[in-house]
């Protein structure tokens, strides 16, 4: 197995970030739990509540032993429901895949990366705090840019434009593989694969 891989021979914890409840569902900013739906129904699974805080799906990925994994909590300190769910499976950083939305790619863009900053995305600084470390991976995919002088903030809670939704689903199948091509076959072949030009 390649030394780029996830948790190389354990199992894998598979972070989706969103905020909870039907308010948000639709939201760029919830994309991560967006994909985690979409794997999940691949696998013909379904989430079940942790004491971690989260809404677990165990399950099989890519020849690997996956936990998927939704926060409860809200997007800014999805850090503690993470690192529980991390602790209670046994799962080093090396092992955490989390996928995020993210606001310097344009729509449907993906970058799989290990470790790096937070990027002012405040999910991600939560879990980076709560694990001690930021060398865990992260599957980026891209919402764009706010228009004109629109608040971040306020872009990432809104829900995807008509154009955009059109497109979603086949986004979130891409981005999808991605996941599944980075736990099974490691992130060079993965970035190699997704990465755009």
């Amino acid at each position: 197995m390649s030394s780029d891989v996830p948790g190389a021979g354990e199992q894998v914890l598979l972070v989706g970030l969103g905020n909870p409840g039907p308010r948000y569902a639709g939201n760029r900013h919830n994309v991560g739990f967006l994909v985690l739906d979409e794997l999940a129904a691949r696998l013909g699974g379904r989430f079940k509540a942790h004491k971690s805080g989260a809404e677990v799906l165990e399950s099989r990925l890519a020849g690997r032993r996956v936990i998927l994994v939704k926060p409860r909590s809200f997007m800014n300190v999805s850090g503690g429901p993470v690192a529980g769910a991390a602790k209670f499976y046994k799962v080093g950083p090396a092992g955490v895949v989390v996928v995020h939305d993210e606001l310097d790619l344009p729509f449907g863009a993906l970058k799989l990366k290990l470790g790096g900053g937070e990027g002012g995305h405040n999910g991600l600084r939560s879990i980076s705090k709560s694990l001690g470390t930021r060398d865990y991976y992260r599957v980026r995919f891209g919402i764009g840019r706010p228009p004109g002088r629109m608040d971040p903030a306020d872009f990432v809670l809104k829900d995807f434009s008509t154009a955009e939704r059109k497109d979603l689903p086949l986004e979130l199948d891409r981005c999808a593989d991605a996941v599944e091509a980075l736990i099974g076959k490691g992130l060079t072949a993965a970035q190699n694969d997704f990465h755009a030009g």
